[in-house]
């Protein structure tokens, strides 16, 4: 199907633009922008460099998609920034590409929701059915796994780890990685428990829910190292994919320190 250009838009020539997309009024689209089929950018966005954006995905006004980063060491590099397809990034939303200092790319995966005044930095990588409530804030390289869900009004610190099915509470500051499945919360935020609604709408029978609970019991007690516990917990539950998904989060690699729990009442 042929796509729709409203006549007050500006698209450039080096645009790429796929099939049965709508370009609404106002919008600018410019260097080496790429809409896949069927994108719909609704009215005043503006989109520029690198930048590719994926099947059915929607952008609603005043979005600022893939200009330069806000980091004063880019010097201009080719870093790119794509976004997967049949996401929602709602009003006001910046996203912007990658640094020679990290991945040279932004990326997120398919089916994300990102509200309101979303900001995503540099780096970033977003994983499959991420949500983004209004005003979350991602600073530079932070990376956040399949259906993990970003309070409103919260600010990720630059190089954490959010893992898959994890939760970030509204109004929470987040500087250290959160496990898959946690669920978190605070000024300076904490750990607190499992995301036991999360997991519910997965549809996680009791027996898992339960496995994991006692595995986060396990991991998060207060005897011996944590080295050890996760050893520990690694050795016992070790038939159970989603226990060894936070047992290998944990071991993995990483600048910044793991969220723990404030007190041991989530336990």
């Amino acid at each position: 199907m042929a796509c729709f250009i409203h006549p007050t838009a500006i698209v450039e020539e080096s645009v790429k633009i796929g099939e049965n997309v709508r370009i609404g009024p106002y919008c600018v689209v410019t260097e080496f922008v790429e809409l896949e089929d069927d994108v719909e950018l609704i009215s005043h966005i503006a989109l520029a460099g690198r930048t590719k954006i994926g099947k059915g995905t929607q952008i609603y006004p005043f979005s600022s998609i893939g200009h330069r980063p806000q980091d004063l060491k880019y010097k201009g590099e080719p870093s790119t920034l794509t976004i997967g397809a049949y996401n929602k990034i709602r009003e006001y939303v910046t996203i912007q590409p990658g640094t020679a200092g990290g991945l040279m790319k932004t990326e997120t995966g398919d089916h994300c929701l990102l509200m309101a005044s979303v900001h995503v930095a540099h780096d970033c990588v977003l994983g499959n059915h991420v949500i983004l409530a209004n005003n979350a804030t991602l600073a530079g390289h932070v990376v956040i796994g399949d259906y993990a869900i970003i309070g409103g009004l919260s600010a990720i610190h630059q190089f954490v780890r959010i893992g898959a099915h994890a939760i970030i509470g509204g109004m929470s500051g987040v500087e250290h990685d959160v496990i898959p499945y946690g669920s978190v919360k605070g000024e300076r935020a904490s750990l607190y428990g499992l995301n036991l609604v999360g997991l519910k709408r997965r549809g996680l029978g009791r027996d898992e829910i339960d496995t994991l609970r006692e595995a986060y019991k396990n991991l998060f007690s207060l005897e011996h190292t944590l080295a050890e516990r996760v050893q520990k917990v690694a050795e016992k539950f070790v038939e159970d994919p989603r226990v060894s998904e936070i047992v290998d989060f944990i071991r993995a690699e990483s600048t910044r320190a793991l969220c723990m729990p404030k007190n041991h009442e989530s336990l």
